[in-house]
């Protein structure tokens, strides 16, 4: 990789903005226990209107200011524009394949792990995970002879949706659409989702929603129309045309 030091204002500007977001990020997910003691936790955010991103490595442990991200920008291309970007660049094919995706993090947290360590894919059987998508679960990430974001690209071919994959044996990879707040607002609610999950076993295990669920859900979300109805199985029927809008 080669390193050049020109970046534009606008650039530089929203380097400045996405730190101070992802300190309170960083700050966010360690008090509320959301990430293991370890710390293993980066964001790669791309910046508007150009092929490049930010990559943002928490520190953690032993800094006297854990939540300093340490910076670095890198091209689509791989090329170096400040810092050192250590594993976010791994993910480059993904902002090059899908110019909407607009953030993504490595993290390990402590039920997500769990799923990881058993090499279970997670259901998302809590409802906070299923009010804005229709995707029912996260695929689980085991053959590492296959580059993982070849295989995060291959599970967004067969679900635009996905917000996330578990990696066996480790962690778990969340990417966002939108950003950087709604990807921390990801991990937040999967890692939550897991956690109820496994506490749920003690009770019997994990049920599937109930009868109106997730037509209830996709409205609030407004994945389907006011007047749709949602089969519980999640089969979607749209209102049929009236005589006098064909007309």
């Amino acid at each position: 990789m080669t390193e050049r030091s020109a970046l534009s204002p606008e650039a530089t500007d929203f380097i400045a903005k996405t730190e101070q977001d992802a300190r309170r990020a960083f700050r966010l997910l360690r008090e509320t226990r959301t990430i293991s003691p370890s710390g293993t936790l980066f964001f790669g955010v791309r910046i508007p209107g150009e092929e490049k991103i930010i990559t943002l490595n928490y520190q953690g442990l032993w800094e006297d200011d854990p939540d300093q991200p340490l910076t670095a920008v890198i091209g689509f291309d791989g090329t170096v524009y400040q810092g050192k970007p250590g594993g976010t660049a791994r993910y480059l094919k993904l902002f090059r394949t899908h110019e909407g995706v607009q953030a993504i993090s490595h993290v390990h947290t402590p039920h997500l792990g769990a799923y990881s360590q058993a090499h279970a894919a997670l259901p998302l059987l809590y409802v906070p995970n299923r009010r804005f998508r229709f995707t029912a679960e996260l695929p689980v990430y085991i053959n590492r002879r296959q580059p993982e974001v070849d295989f995060i690209i291959d599970s967004i071919a067969q679900d635009r949706e996905v917000p996330g994959i578990v990696e066996a044996n480790g962690g778990a990879t969340i990417w966002s659409w939108k950003g950087l707040r709604d990807l921390v607002n990801n991990i937040v609610l999967l890692e939550e989702g897991a956690q109820f999950q496994i506490l749920g076993q003690a009770l019997g295990g994990s049920r599937p929603f109930g009868p109106g669920v997730l037509e209830q859900q996709w409205k609030m979300g407004k994945l389907v129309p006011p007047d749709a109805r949602v089969d519980d199985d999640g089969t979607i029927h749209l209102p049929e045309p009236s005589a006098e809008a064909a007309e």
